[in-house]
């Protein structure tokens, strides 16, 4: 024994060395040492042993660091069965408190035991359920069960079925204490085993609204007459010992926890079960709504709470509704809840009028979520509402925080509903929103502001015609505004707050301020001045200028404009776009005021604000460009040099595209009808076309192709604004096509530019045209033969009764260019309105359906484009027809048609919308077709419907979700080697519908949430997460998201989802391999790392021992720290949602 003290010693002695090699060494002999059965220590050996451990759990080296969480871990876990035998008698002990503890210890020792210890945990507490031995200890054994479900729900799950039917039995069992925690374990088990305790909600919601209403000791009958009393007695100055008469405080009565504890566990069955909104409408909103007269202050908080969360859960399917994409479903629980509003306000608008202030904030925070919810829904009652309102905010004793709520309220209710019924309550409404504007605490003031400056919207709306008298209100708000204007020494957000409210009453009622005009215009130019306030003054100056009573600016404008110019140089984003907004609309109303020389303080700002490197910035600037050709363009001689050498090096950018290239067409076409000299039509077209006419060897050198594009739409622009120069170019442009020393580039340009210009005007006149573009089909240059293809596309649009008949002969005709005739077919349907396209819809119809066989998928790819949006034109005719042809025995032929349905659904409401939902179903057989490629494209089309319209696909989820899932899993019959050389090669052809299968399932996430089984769905993501590279980076992002989503389930699973992202993350690459290996693996990492950090953010994530320990692995490995502490920098700088772009 003392040999075996000695050793140990000698270990600990060497465990305290300098040498980390020492210290690693002796602490793996002292557990080898430590795990022979024969060593006993003696006690104060026992003491060192503990103290060394816990000092090298701060080690400062990783590997010992390490070393000792896993031997503590290990050691720990021996004892896990004598903690237990040690715990299990404690839950009798006669002292609640002893049993209280001994229930947070298995709380913390069941989720780290293993799987036969918890077993034995948990038939030891349903053995001593069902004996029932008292009622003291059932209530421990319940609370007990609920301790532990709360700590791992995972685990517990299998549990319920047996567990369920005795908390049920104990419901009823006459002792108030029990049944709330018997209400607090059913709520552990909807929030922690949402799954397994699917199948009894009904009967525990049953349970949950008979106990919300029990209240043995109290009469709800006699309650008005009880309140009008009260009232009276109120008024003779009785209220304060009538109080303590009238609050039933009986010590004996604990009914109150029954009903709180009820109205939780309401509250979290609402929460987690989506899918029942509508029955919970039915059954479950109208016995909450009896329930807010409530006596009980917390009671009717939890009440509150619950009816609040049902509100929420609304909120989803209202901005589905929102999204163009309306299903009837939808609507209903949106309809049910509007015919329970009436309910709702009678059972509050009284309470709005009670002394408790708990109970008057918990009723405007419900009707703050219900008016979000469903705008305008309480138009009907804002007469009942109001009181309450005034009361609130008028009411001496109301606290600092019940009259922002009430503000706040006030603020949402404004927003969301007309003007006109508001207007008969604002001689009463606003006094007592002028007083809090005045009131010492700064969050009152903001709040009452902010409602001011709505309320000046709502008694002067400039967007309509209205018959309301402001006048008799603008001095009361104006001057109540003002004071909190003037002032210096007050908060930056009552300060911002103060300038936006003046902007709004200048803007509504600047016609009734006369003579206190001038000096509030003053007051802004000072905030202009001021850095702190400047951003906000600019919105508030856009706002008066843009005012259709056309406020008088003058006094401000002289010394305004130069401060406004120097803003553009401020490297401050925000700043920068609201400054060009304000000079936009200063520029369009008050240019009559302007003087040169204010101009070009402005102008001189200009050049250095048009650049790709922010195309947001520039269209703004371009956008005031083009105000200025329109009203002032004496000013645009200035700017020939510096700010145009800029445009056309944004025009030549490969980034310029949308919005800014928009700006730029309308700017020039503002520019070239001014006629300002070097200015004109010929000189901005040989600057736009310099770069690619000047370089002999052709310009795909130097000029992106999205370039030629960008060009191309300027050039047919200005022609468009020049109509008598279009011949002439167009002639030119045909030349330069036929001259056989034209570089590509010269004839891509000339012939994208012909495209643009012949989408809108008609070149008829231009007689070979049509060869031209035909001989340019046998060009060697892709790109000329590309662009030739478009050419004929637009051109035959801009003309369809010449040039379509011709593009459908050429097609029948012309084998070889059938390609490039085909995407020009596809480039008439797409930009031709239906009307126009409707006479030769029969001669497209039997030309494409010819081809929708073809061996080439980029054909028939263009072919299907072509089917679904000319099935566009005229649906109810061209659908059926597709339809038909999924019967077809080739499977080219289904692909073609399947895909053709994919070009059919946009996120844009369509006619064809209510044909597709009748007739999806059976496209989306197909997903079952025995064909690969046909069921890769079925994927794609499922995925464009639940990305787009995911109306289109909801309810048929329950039969479809099956054979997407089927989708996802390996076929190894379809991995096959390839030889190459002296190498083999494995190729998976099921890897590209595996792909196009996770890509739906991403899809579903953000679109049809409430519709899957998230249980079932994580199975599939925990198989991909072991998939291809592909297929892994995909379930990496689909992970994260969940994380977000449902945190509840993924807790559940996390052991089996945490091991494929520890396996990624510890991979190493062998030696010797190429680059892209290396960085192929390092993106790998970090997408996996990505995921862990969003797994991390899961509120009780840190309660997983197997988080724990991979958190734990992660810090000691210098590698993944670092990779992990990137990422988390990264996520920072970004927005938190995580995205996957499925285009």
């Amino acid at each position: 024994m003392t040999n075996v003290s000695y050793h140990i010693s000698n270990l600990l002695e060497k465990m305290t060395s300098t040498d980390k090699d020492f210290r690693f060494m002796a602490t793996n002999d002292l557990m080898m040492e430590l795990q022979k059965d024969s060593i006993k220590l003696d006690e104060d050996s026992e003491k060192k042993v503990v103290k060394m451990l816990l000092k090298l759990l701060e080690d400062k080296n990783g590997e010992v660091q390490n070393l000792a969480v896993k031997w503590l871990g290990g050691m720990l876990y021996t004892f896990h069965s004598s903690i237990l035998n040690c715990l299990l008698p404690q839950l009798t002990s006669p002292r609640l408190a002893v049993r209280k503890r001994a229930i947070i210890a298995l709380g913390y020792l069941v989720l780290t035991c293993n799987g036969n210890i918890f077993s034995e945990l948990m038939e030891h507490l349903l053995a001593e359920l069902k004996r029932n031995e008292s009622t003291s200890t059932t209530r421990t054994y319940i609370q007990c069960i609920a301790g532990i479900s709360r700590q791992a729900g995972h685990r517990t799950g299998e549990y319920l079925e047996k567990i369920i039917p005795l908390v049920v039995r104990y419901c009823n069992v006459e002792d108030d204490e029990l049944r709330e925690y018997c209400f607090q374990a059913f709520e552990s088990f909807v929030r922690r085993c949402p799954k397994e305790i699917g199948p009894h909600i009904p009967s525990v919601m049953g349970l949950c609204l008979k106990y919300i209403t029990y209240d043995p000791n109290y009469n709800y009958d006699n309650e008005e007459e009880e309140e009008e009393e009260e009232m009276m007695e109120t008024e003779n100055g009785e209220d304060e010992e009538q109080e303590s008469d009238d609050e039933y405080s009986d010590d004996d009565d604990i009914s109150w926890k029954v009903r709180r504890s009820a109205a939780k566990c309401l509250e979290a069955i609402v929460g987690t079960r989506h899918d029942l909104l509508q029955d919970f409408y039915k059954t479950l909103s109208p016995v909450l709504i009896g329930r807010f007269k409530e006596r009980e202050e917390n009671v009717k908080a939890d009440i509150f709470c619950a009816y609040i969360s049902l509100l929420k859960q609304t909120q989803p399917i209202q901005s589905w509704l929102h999204a163009s994409d309306a299903g009837g479903k939808e609507e209903i629980p949106l309809t049910m809840l509007q015919n329970q509003v009436p309910n709702i306000i009678k059972a509050l608008h009284k309470q709005l009028k009670e002394k408790s202030i708990k109970s008057r904030q918990g009723c405007f925070s419900l009707l703050t979520e219900l008016a979000n919810v469903l705008p305008g829904c309480l138009a009907d009652h804002i007469s009942a509402l109001m009181p309450g309102i005034i009361f609130s905010l008028a009411d001496k004793s109301s606290s600092s925080n019940m009259r922002i709520d009430t503000l706040s309220f006030l603020h949402v209710l404004l927003c969301n509903h007309q003007p006109e019924v508001f207007h008969p309550h604002i001689k009463a409404l606003l006094p007592p929103v002028v007083t809090c504007i005045g009131d010492p605490f700064y969050k009152i003031t903001s709040e009452a502001l902010l409602v001011t400056q709505q309320l000046v919207k709502v008694i002067r709306p400039l967007d309509k015609s209205c018959a309301f008298d402001a006048k008799p209100y603008v001095k009361d708000l104006f001057s109540g505004t003002l004071k909190r204007l003037k002032a210096a020494d007050i908060d930056q957000e009552v300060k911002e707050r103060a300038i936006s409210c003046m902007g709004q009453i200048v803007c509504n009622l600047g016609d009734h301020l006369s003579g206190d005009l001038p000096p509030t215009l003053k007051i802004f130019l000072e905030r202009l001045k001021n850095e702190i306030t400047r951003l906000t003054t600019v919105k508030a100056l856009t706002l008066i200028a843009s005012s259709p009573l056309k406020i008088d600016l003058r006094p401000i404008l002289g010394e305004g404009f130069p401060i406004l110019a120097s803003f553009l140089r401020k490297n401050q984003r925000a700043l920068k776009l609201s400054t060009l907004t304000a000079l936009d609309i200063l520029m369009k109303n008050y240019s009559d005021s302007l003087k040169p020389a204010m101009v070009e303080s402005v102008l001189t700002e200009l050049p250095a604000l048009i650049s790709e490197n922010d195309l947001h910035v520039s269209q703004v600037a371009i956008v005031f460009l083009t105000t200025l050709a329109k009203v002032y363009p004496s000013a645009l001689s200035k700017i020939s040099g510096s700010v145009l050498s800029e445009l056309f090096q944004l025009v030549h950018s490969p980034l310029l595209q949308g919005g800014a290239l928009n700006a730029i067409i309308d700017f020039f076409q503002a520019l070239v009808i001014t006629k300002t000299a070097n200015m004109g039509y010929a000189e901005l077209m040989k600057q736009l076309t310099s770069p690619i006419y000047a370089s002999p060897g052709g310009a795909s050198v130097t000029l992106h192709k999205q370039a030629y594009y960008s060009v191309a739409k300027c050039v047919a622009a200005l022609s468009s604004a020049c109509p008598k120069e279009a011949t002439r170019v167009a002639s030119q442009f045909i030349q330069d096509v036929k001259n056989p020393k034209s570089s590509a580039a010269v004839k891509m340009l000339a012939f994208l530019s012909l495209a643009e210009m012949g989408r809108t005007m008609n070149l008829s006149a231009q007689k070979e045209l049509k060869t031209v573009i035909l001989e340019a089909f046998a060009s060697p240059s892709e790109e000329v033969k590309s662009a030739a293809s478009y050419a004929l596309g637009n051109i035959s649009a801009g003309n369809l009764k010449e040039y379509l008949p011709f593009m459908l002969k050429e097609i029948g005709s012309q084998p070889k260019r059938q390609y490039l005739l085909l995407h020009s077919l596809k480039e008439v349907i797409s930009c031709s309105p239906a009307d126009g396209l409707k006479p030769y819809v029969e001669d497209i119809w039997a030309l494409l359906f010819n081809h929708c066989e073809c061996t080439e998928e980029g054909t028939r790819n263009v072919v299907a484009e072509c089917l679904g949006k000319l099935a566009l034109v005229n649906p109810s005719q061209l659908l059926p027809r597709l339809k038909k042809q999924l019967s077809s025995g080739s499977p080219h032929a289904r692909s073609t048609v399947v895909t053709a349905i994919k070009f059919t659904i946009s996120d844009q409401p369509q006619p064809i919308d209510l044909l597709l939902k009748g007739c999806i179903g059976d496209f989306l057989k197909t997903l079952q077709d025995p064909d690969l490629n046909v069921r890769r494209v079925a994927l794609a089309m499922f995925n464009s419907a639940a990305h787009n319209k995911p109306s289109l696909i909801r309810d048929m989820l329950n039969t479809v979700l099956p054979h997407l899932y089927n989708e996802t899993k390996i076929r190894r019959e379809l991995i096959r080697e390839v030889e190459m050389g002296p190498f083999k090669h494995t190729v998976d052809d099921g890897l590209d519908v595996r792909k196009a299968a996770f890509e739906c399932m991403y899809s579903l996430l953000e679109s049809c949430l409430d519709r899957l089984d998230i249980y079932e769905y994580l199975n599939h993501v925990e198989d991909g997460l072991k998939d291809h590279y592909d297929i892994r980076m995909l379930t990496f992002i689909m992970l994260a998201r969940l994380s977000t989503l449902c945190p509840n389930a993924v807790l559940q699973r996390l052991e089996r989802l945490i091991e494929p992202l520890r396996a990624t993350c510890s991979t190493k690459v062998k030696a010797g391999s190429v680059k892209q290996e290396f960085e192929k693996q390092d993106e790998l990492k970090r997408s996996a790392m990505r995921a862990v950090a969003a797994l991390l953010t899961i509120p009780e994530v840190e309660k997983s021992p197997v988080m724990a320990e991979f958190s734990s692995q992660i810090r000691a490995n210098p590698e993944m720290a670092s990779l992990y502490e990137s990422i988390q920098k990264d996520s920072a700088s970004l927005p938190t949602t995580e995205s996957m772009d499925m285009n």
